[in-house]
């Protein structure tokens, strides 16, 4: 069980201020400071440097926060498992997943029936966002783990691949040019700033010496449903994964349109708190998930 000290500190940590954390625990700035004061006595280090708005953790600090983070959330899972024990309910507390938008749309719909079709008695809770966002929900314990298609902090997060996934440019017509460079006079239809669609994108232009803005034009949309829309009504080119789009490519709405040096593959992956004592369990069921997605391929 974590102490009072250690809740201030994670506090503090994710508010980038005494006051601010004084504010949030109902405790005066003074209890605030001896907490912390406490903590680096016990451990023999400075936890926190000054900045021009408030404090930041050192090194040593976020150290400490990572790993008083995680215990922290496994803690609020425990509390709920025996809860639910005491109730006598489902001894198992709900599912609390985040998927990135694309695996929210094409990939957990046919994962979760069948993941509830072995277990009737499952709860889910799914939240969606792009990765940066999920991250940040991990890290607040609002979810447990998270399938994402962007990067995320290897230090932080350990991880486990779900899929191998291709990417592909799609248009309203058009043949498979010999380079991307052919693509380049025609408007761009992409996700907003963060999302791993994006992220995927940038990354492989970057390589070639390109941004997206070297295309025609540019135009962001936020909802994947609305970026093929548009792509169908022949008002631009768009990269998404193969998975969002089999749909259309099947039934001629779109055309496969990758460039053939523009070939590109990349991993959706199971995320978890780094440390985290339900690691054994967030790894059985993406073996069973990906099993699943495997059989309904």
């Amino acid at each position: 069980m974590l102490d009072y000290r250690t809740h201030t500190f994670l506090t503090v940590c994710r508010t980038g201020s005494f006051t601010r954390a004084a504010e949030e625990l109902h405790v005066t700035q003074p209890a605030v400071s001896q907490h912390i004061r406490q903590l680096e006595a016990h451990y023999g280090c400075t936890l926190f440097s000054k900045t021009g708005r408030g404090v930041e953790p050192t090194a040593a600090g976020l150290l400490l926060y990572r790993a008083l983070d995680v215990e922290e959330n496994d803690e609020a899972r425990l509390l709920a498992e025996l809860e639910a024990l005491a109730a006598e309910k489902d001894a198992r507390p709900p599912l609390r997943l985040g998927c990135t938008r694309t695996i929210a749309d094409f990939v957990a719909p046919r994962v979760l029936s069948a993941h509830l079709e072995r277990h009737p008695n499952a709860r889910v809770i799914m939240r969606t966002g792009n990765t940066a966002e999920l991250v940040s929900l991990l890290d607040l314990g609002e979810i447990d783990f998270a399938l994402v298609e962007g990067s995320f902090d290897r230090a932080a997060f350990d991880s486990a691949t779900f899929s191998r996934e291709r990417f592909v440019a799609v248009a309203a017509s058009g043949g498979r040019p010999a380079s991307i460079e052919d693509l380049l006079d025609r408007r761009l239809i992409l996700r907003e700033s963060g999302s791993g669609t994006r992220e995927i994108l940038e990354h492989n232009l970057a390589a070639r010496d390109l941004a997206v803005s070297d295309f025609s034009g540019v135009v962001e949309l936020a909802s994947i449903p609305a970026i093929k829309a548009c792509v169908a009504a022949g008002a631009g080119v768009s990269f998404l994964y193969h998975v969002a789009v089999e749909s259309e490519l099947t039934d001629g709405r779109l055309v496969d349109v990758t460039p053939a040096d523009f070939a590109m593959e990349h991993d959706f992956s199971l995320i978890w708190q780094r440390g985290s004592r339900y690691a054994n369990g967030y790894r059985a069921l993406l073996r069973e998930w990906t099993t699943v997605r495997e059989d309904r391929a």
